[in-house]
């Protein structure tokens, strides 16, 4: 018996330090069922480290395209409404103009004030703010673009252009929406559509009559005013279906993105589950048997 005991004794030590190893793996494993990922550091991944470190930042930047175009979106949103409603202010004015065309004194004086009301209204329009900056001032967001103090004063004209009221730049609003991709979105409050429909606004509002060739250069005016201004709608329609279209992708991509980092991160917490319960079976069988072979001594032997 005491020949067994001395030749157990490496036996034993090896089922110790083999019960030892598979409670450490049982230690990992368990991390891994509570965070249902393979390692909360990029070490545990091993030849994976990299790709998994790519995905990331791919991630990250994708999401990063998606703000912006998010927030590009948000402030054309802003413009097509407050274009919309210049499309409105003009056409209004042109039906007052036809009613004015009549020789109607009360129609003429009517067309008159509305015009200088619509002015004021043209010119809070421009001074759209979205988010705390002005969408039509170009990079001078912090400014307002517009001021009418001295503009709306003085005799208009059909024929002469007058940009005198904008205080912006020329600076064109763009976003990045991917790495090799970015949609011009901006219109400057000077923008020639803008201009022809402040220019008739001022030739109505400041006459103190209207003559008929005054009507008839008016009413022209304000036609080529609206399909410009139109036109400028169009054209931030067109730039919201572009941003949009590349945050769908970006969207899309950042899905396929974090799908695959998913795939190498993650852990199947119901396999870790079963075989964390068959490595506590294991533990226990060993611990047992270790109890028993310590157990064993010349002087248990003895009695």
């Amino acid at each position: 018996m005491v020949a067994m005991r001395v030749a157990t004794f490496a036996q034993s030590n090896a089922m110790i330090a083999d019960a030892l190893r598979v409670q450490s793996v049982m230690a990992n494993e368990q991390i891994q069922e509570s965070s249902g990922v393979i390692s909360t550091d990029f070490g545990g991944y091993g030849s994976t480290a990299q790709h998994v470190v790519n995905l990331q930042v791919s991630v990250t930047r994708a999401q990063s395209y998606i703000d912006a175009a998010t927030l590009a979106d948000s402030k054309v949103q802003v413009m097509y409404s407050a274009v919309g409603s210049m499309t409105d202010i003009i056409t209004q004015l042109r039906s007052q103009l036809s009613a004015a065309s009549t020789g109607s004194t009360t129609e003429t004086n009517s067309v008159i004030s509305s015009a200088q009301q619509m002015l004021q209204e043209m010119g809070s329009l421009m001074n759209t703010q979205y988010d705390g900056q002005y969408v039509f001032a170009g990079g001078k967001s912090d400014t307002a673009p517009v001021d009418l103090t001295g503009f709306s004063s003085g005799t208009g004209s059909t024929t002469t252009a007058d940009t005198s009221y904008y205080k912006g730049d020329d600076e064109i609003a763009s976003v990045r929406v991917a790495a090799d991709e970015t949609v011009s979105y901006g219109v400057t409050a000077d923008n020639s559509a803008f201009e022809e429909v402040m220019r008739v606004l001022k030739f109505v509002a400041n006459s103190t009559s209207l003559s008929s060739s005054d009507i008839s250069s008016a009413l022209d005016l304000a036609s080529t005013a609206l399909d410009d201004t139109a036109a400028v709608q169009a054209k931030l329609s067109s730039a919201a279906s572009s941003i949009e279209t590349a945050s769908a992708r970006q969207t899309d991509y950042k899905s396929y993105a974090e799908t695959l980092s998913s795939d190498l991160t993650s852990v199947d917490v119901a396999a870790i589950t079963a075989q964390l319960s068959t490595y506590q079976a294991q533990l226990t069988a060993s611990y047992s048997a270790i109890s028993k072979i310590l157990g064993m001594n010349l002087a248990s032997y003895l009695k």
